[in-house]
């Protein structure tokens, strides 16, 4: 773990209110953002990144990837949920980057991902980043990069369109509203890199399935996919 990464958290930890966010109990001086409790009931799926694992499932015959995997299970009203929720609307950032490294760890151990050279998050509207004053999958890639000891680059892909909420569309309409959604900023970036491409929560791909069509443009641009979340089964 990069020096930075380690100042950065403390003085998150500095600043930032010392309840769980899981469970609203205090957090002890020897817990992180989360209490051990709701830590240790943190839902990991433990998946493998190029095993077959049902998030590279998800782009089969789609999108050509090396590895994909997701870190945790994602129920409604569950306890991820709780977390993404005020990573993205309640300004918790140092969540964010807390679960990124909670992510970066996994990856560390899974061996499908040691050829990345680049994580790259999936990027907001700058409309919609500027309303919420930060995006959350950049804050999840900081915490995996800062693990890995990797470079993070949030200004190579951008967003070309405003979409909105992909949450209550069908599944049809989510692909139909990802169309043309972005755009490289930086090509020589990513041109000849093994990108690990990062989002909050995997439902249908299709936001995902638009970026890494744009970034596996690239010429020799190869492609890793890691999300915080997995909305299937338990």
């Amino acid at each position: 773990m990069s020096l930075s990464f380690r100042l950065w958290t403390d003085v998150l930890q500095l600043f930032f209110p010392d309840s769980c966010p899981g469970c609203g109990e205090t957090l002890r001086q020897h817990d992180a953002r989360i209490c051990a409790r709701c830590s240790a009931r943190l839902p990991y799926t433990g998946f493998r990144g190029g095993t077959g694992n049902p998030v590279e499932k998800v782009f089969w015959g789609r999108t050509p990837v090396q590895a994909a995997t997701a870190v945790f299970y994602f129920a409604k009203t569950g306890l991820l949920q709780k977390l993404v929720h005020d990573c993205k609307y309640r300004g918790r950032r140092d969540l964010a980057l807390y679960l990124g490294g909670c992510m970066g760890k996994v990856l560390q151990e899974d061996s499908s991902f040691g050829p990345v050279t680049l994580v790259v998050p999936v990027p907001l509207h700058r409309r919609r980043q500027r309303q919420r004053g930060y995006n959350q999958a950049a804050l999840l890639a900081e915490g995996i990069a800062g693990v890995l000891c990797r470079p993070c680059a949030s200004d190579v892909l951008r967003r070309t369109k405003n979409t909105g909420t992909q949450t209550r569309r069908s599944r049809t309409a989510r692909w139909e509203n990802m169309a043309d959604a972005f755009a490289l900023s930086k090509p020589e970036a990513v041109a000849g890199a093994h990108i690990l491409l990062v989002d909050d929560v995997l439902t249908t791909g299709a936001t995902l399935d638009a970026c890494a069509a744009v970034l596996s443009a690239a010429p020799g641009a190869r492609l890793s996919i890691a999300t915080l979340a997995y909305a299937g089964e338990l």
